[in-house]
């Protein structure tokens, strides 16, 4: 999976690779040993090349407050799968929706059941990849038609987790 992240304005390209069991992050073309583990609700314990941190991040907006060892940055995160999106114009997606799982993970909860009515950015699934959760959303208003996954369940990128009619 492939991000851009700008860090108080600026951008960096960030990759991240499933290399066996663990998570390779690779940051604007290099390599980076790094493991993160959610201690508390926007608590994070990071380890980076052998060296630990603890980081707080906010939401805001769309965007992230990141404090790590008294320093303060702004994160703006872009998916370029969010781009492709925008650029077709096609604002609501419309018609039979495939949920995916964005990167390999496990399936922690499941937020909805068979037949449910659901909105629009709604999370479905909460999937935990490098050890961090990730809420998975319904690309539309409609009805969960269809799930292909139970909690506890391991996936792969681009496995369907869901369809939403």
């Amino acid at each position: 999976m492939k991000i851009e992240i700008s860090l108080s304005g600026k951008p960096h390209q960030v990759e991240l690779v499933q290399v066996g069991e663990r998570m390779q992050c690779i940051i604007d073309g290099a390599p980076l040993e790094a493991d993160a583990v959610n201690i508390a609700p926007g608590i994070y314990s990071v380890l980076i090349e052998r060296e630990s941190f603890e980081a707080r991040i906010e939401r805001q907006g769309r965007d992230l407050r990141v404090y790590v060892a008294n320093q303060e940055w702004l994160a703006k995160v872009r998916d370029p799968r969010e781009w492709r999106r925008i650029r077709a114009g096609t604002g609501a997606a419309e018609g039979r929706q495939n949920v995916v799982a964005p990167m390999p993970g496990k399936v922690l909860r499941v937020l909805v059941q068979s037949g449910e009515a659901v909105e629009a950015k709604q999370g479905l699934f909460v999937v935990e990849a490098m050890k961090m959760q990730n809420e998975i959303r319904s690309p539309k208003a409609g009805k969960v038609e269809r799930l292909l996954v139970t909690e506890g369940q391991s996936v792969n990128a681009g496995e369907t987790l869901a369809v939403i009619n």
